[in-house]
């Protein structure tokens, strides 16, 4: 790595699934390290023991994985670490830095509403007290009275923080634990980070860290040897970069409980990474002029800027990133989708027992359903009346086009007789002649005539190409669905789905 090679992270706290909006910051971390030779940092900040859970971290690891973005380092895990943050805390503690503070939050907005003070903020009652440490007491960062603070940042420009804005923020617990702002500018000192890229809505926050910054470089703070060269003065500020909001169709902020944002979920409904990736490279940022939205890996690692991020919020389009997802599957070489489509056609995932599945079927139809798929979870019911023993009904299918269709008990007994002379000439393209002439026979277009045939062998109304749906399955169980379908329709019978 080059000497002056960036180094970033990416800090998530295990409190969840793994949000897009967090995936979209990984990758934009990632995309700087990658493309100038750095070392892309991950790094857990999972202090909050009672929201933290270790399932989420195992999220944030596997999902990582699968977009490709496994860290250079890491993962570092906070709750590790408490060692190092009290040592910061003890050194900015004696050298005046923090203030013992005892009020609670009750206390402070009492105080502020009696003196006629609308904004919110900490009133500065305890500033010069010299109250002790302990009791069950915050300690509060004494914030400078006068001055401004200049966020540099590469995507806003310089933003400014007037410190007669800021209150004297709690920067440890009562209990004693270190609150986000200490403990992140802790570790990115201990791990000489030199890019701080993460969401706006961390902004406000980052004036605090430079402040903490400062004080404990003031301090001679170095780093602990593990990260760096023991003894090592204290890195320069790091440059920031703040990313736009993810919003959604409303143009609002991406909803935990309403949006789908769980990264884990794209990836089980059989989005392809790749495509993921693609899309989320495109929440904020656009390649060149002229070039196409969907590009590889190595071609977004090449362009990428984040002097080129926008600051307006990103619309997170679902169907965008679907279609999107589709036109990747349709590039794919066909063994590599047939590959691709494994995990949901074998094992506990298929919808039919496992000695059913024959993969040279599946094979067969797999050029025709990955023309039609835009996500590898929809492959399944595109293909299941090959192996179960009767197709899965859709009752609405069956209702309209079936029941509904005066002229199915024709068509059905047209095609059973027509195709029954086909066996020893099973083809697609026999089978489309033959059912054309069933059409011509009934007065129907060949669309229409096909309906009532297609919910007899497949169950419903979309799917494969029907005629090469036929040849796959044979002549014996297509006949033999054919008349199951005329004995239930002249009985009144309604198949189960």
């Amino acid at each position: 790595m080059a000497p002056d090679a960036p180094r970033v992270r990416f800090a998530p706290s295990p409190t969840g699934y793994f949000h897009v909006g967090s995936a979209r910051t990984a990758l934009f971390n990632w995309l700087v390290a990658r493309q100038s030779g750095g070392t892309y940092v991950l790094r857990i900040e999972d202090t909050d023991a009672e929201r933290n859970r270790e399932e989420w971290v195992d999220g944030i690891l596997s999902a990582l994985h699968w977009l490709g973005m496994d860290p250079d380092e890491g993962p570092y895990r906070q709750s590790l670490r408490t060692n190092r943050y009290h040592q910061a805390i003890d050194a900015l503690w004696d050298a005046g830095r923090l203030f013992a503070c005892g009020c609670t939050h009750d206390e402070v907005i009492a105080r502020n509403k009696s003196a006629g003070i609308l904004t919110p903020g900490y009133d500065g009652h305890c500033r010069d007290l010299g109250l002790a440490r302990g009791d069950g007491r915050a300690l509060r960062f004494r914030t400078p009275d006068d001055g401004t603070v200049v966020v540099p940042d590469a995507i806003r420009g310089d933003v400014e923080f007037p410190c007669s804005a800021m209150d004297d923020f709690v920067a440890v617990k009562g209990s004693g634990a270190p609150l986000f702002v200490l403990a992140n500018v802790v570790d990115d000192i201990d791990m000489a980070v030199t890019h701080v890229i993460r969401g706006e809505d961390l902004l406000p926050t980052t004036p605090r860290g430079i402040l903490m910054w400062s004080s404990l470089s003031d301090l001679g703070w170095t780093t602990d040897g593990t990260f760096g060269e023991a003894g090592a003065p204290t890195p320069a500020l790091p440059a920031f970069a703040h990313l736009p909001m993810l919003v959604n169709e409303a143009r609002k902020k991406l909803s935990k409980r309403k949006d789908p944002v769980a990264v884990e979920s794209y990836r089980d409904q059989g989005y392809l990474p790749e495509a993921f990736v693609n899309y989320l490279g495109l929440l904020g940022w656009s390649p060149p002029r002229d070039e196409p939205e969907i590009f590889t890996r190595d071609q977004m690692v090449s362009w990428f800027a984040l002097e080129d991020v926008n600051h307006s919020p990103a619309f997170f389009d679902v169907a965008k990133l679907t279609h999107m997802n589709g036109e990747y599957i349709r590039a794919m070489a066909p063994s590599d989708f047939v590959e691709a489509c494994r995990p949901w056609l074998e094992g506990d995932a298929a919808p039919w027992p496992a000695d059913a599945f024959d993969a040279a079927v599946f094979a067969a139809m797999a050029p025709v359903v990955q023309e039609r798929v835009t996500v590898l979870g929809e492959v399944p019911a595109m293909v299941d009346f090959l192996f179960c023993d009767t197709p899965v009904f859709d009752p609405d299918s069956w209702a309209k086009s079936v029941v509904g269709d005066d002229g199915a008990p024709a068509i059905l007994a047209a095609a059973i007789a027509s195709y029954e002379s086909l066996r020893a000439d099973w083809t697609a393209a026999a089978l489309h002649a033959a059912t054309l002439a069933v059409a011509e026979s009934v007065g129907r277009k060949l669309g229409k005539a096909q309906a009532p045939i297609r919910i007899a062998v497949t169950g419903r109304r979309v799917g494969p190409p029907l005629f090469e749906a036929l040849e796959v399955l044979g002549p014996d169980r297509t006949l033999a669905r054919l008349r199951d379908a005329a004995g239930r329709l002249a009985a009144g019978d309604v198949p189960s789905a």
